[in-house]
């Protein structure tokens, strides 16, 4: 298949794992930004054949992962209501909020259904007019263009039961927070590249100033990824700190203009909680006011609702780097991807569930019996 063999081959990998090796002399820490890197790197083995001194570190990882606790028992609050059809994608249904996940609503007679697009979930609407029909519309930069359509379409329509219950993340933002905490140790980042094929690269050299930190913007691939990485750690040998572009056939300076001319009219910059981290400034949209109308926030009256994460739940310290997923005392034991703690572990492409499903085996060797032990999927670059 185009773009996805060819960005696998195994002797073009070990050259470029090669050139690593060449140019590093001293430790370096990097940062991948998306859990689709994580899941990758991960796969194929990446980080275990990169040089001793080179660390990894997960990134705020997965739109599921970051999704706040509060918004999740928002969003199970409206479904739980009669005449209500709340829409989601199907990664969202077993995240568990304080006290129960949607499959649970849906189980109890909640009409929670799995759509593939927003405009699925508009077009319920249109079916069902005497029903009020919610789309959850989580996730970074990369899913919030079809998100803000859809609203806009609800509105040029006149459809008045959609709306749209928003928990939209911004990267640059996560980054400058990741930067300034006191236990940052991220000396380079591997920027998201389907991120920035909607929303160019222009937000980044300003935190590429600001902090003295390369970001290389690269793709899920094997050697997507090793590039990111060879390009990263030249510039860190080098001395130097500027933005390149490593996956130039899907990234564009200028991003997907059409796409931000939507997002800008539908959507408002505002504070945003990260599940595991906490409240970051300026790291979020939620819908203007042109179109709060369409709020489901707002339409059910749930904005006041906290909620508090799991004491035996690591995950923010996972999304920030400052531990592994197999660090945490309740990973593989009372937290597998079956009954989920958090976030990180619900979502196919979250740390602690990549962890679990390729690395388990050989981290939590000691604890399993022969008898039970499958042997590791093969894992290459």
């Amino acid at each position: 298949m185009k773009y996805l063999e060819e960005f696998s081959d195994p002797d073009l990998a070990k050259n470029l794992i090669d050139q690593i090796h060449e140019v590093t002399t001293q430790r370096w820490a990097l940062m991948e930004v998306c859990g689709g890197q994580t899941h990758s790197i991960i796969r194929h083995g990446i980080d275990q054949l990169l040089p001793d001194a080179i660390e990894l570190i997960r990134g705020p990882g997965y739109p599921v992962c970051v999704t706040s606790l509060e918004i999740i028992d928002k969003a199970l609050e409206i479904a739980a209501r009669p005449g209500v059809i709340f829409c989601s994608f199907g990664d969202m249904l077993r995240v568990p909020g304080s006290n129960d996940d949607l499959f649970r609503i849906k189980s109890r007679g909640g009409d929670v259904r799995v759509v593939y697009s927003p405009l699925d979930a508009l077009t319920l609407a249109r079916e069902n007019p005497d029903r009020e029909v919610v789309f959850f519309g989580i996730g970074f930069e990369t899913t919030a263009p079809a998100n803000a359509m859809t609203v806009y379409q609800a509105n040029r329509l006149g459809i008045k039961n959609f709306s749209l219950l928003v928990s939209h993340v911004l990267v640059p933002p996560a980054i400058a927070a990741i930067m300034e905490s006191p236990v940052c140790r991220v000396q380079g980042f591997l920027a998201a590249g389907h991120v920035c094929s909607v929303m160019g690269t222009a937000e980044y050299p300003p935190l590429c100033d600001k902090y003295q930190v390369p970001i290389v913007v690269t793709g899920f691939e094997p050697l997507d990824l090793l590039e990111g990485i060879r390009r990263t750690v030249i510039q860190l040998e080098e001395g130097r700190h500027e933005l390149e572009n490593a996956y130039p056939r899907a990234v564009l300076p200028q991003g997907n203009v059409a796409a931000i001319a939507m997002l800008r009219d539908v959507f408002d910059v505002t504070d945003r909680a990260w599940r595991g981290i906490g409240m970051i400034p300026q790291s979020g949209w939620r819908l203007s006011e042109r179109y709060a109308e369409f709020d489901a926030e707002r339409r059910f009256a749930v904005e006041d609702i906290r909620a508090d994460e799991s004491p035996l739940c690591r995950s923010g310290e996972v999304l920030q780097g400052l531990i592994k997923p197999h660090e945490c005392a309740a990973f593989g034991k009372e937290c597998t991807p079956r009954n989920p703690l958090g976030a990180t572990m619900v979502s196919s492409e979250g740390a602690c569930a990549a962890y679990y499903l390729y690395r388990r085996l050989e981290l939590l060797e000691p604890e399993t019996s022969p008898s039970t032990a499958v042997a590791p999927e093969p894992s290459h670059a």
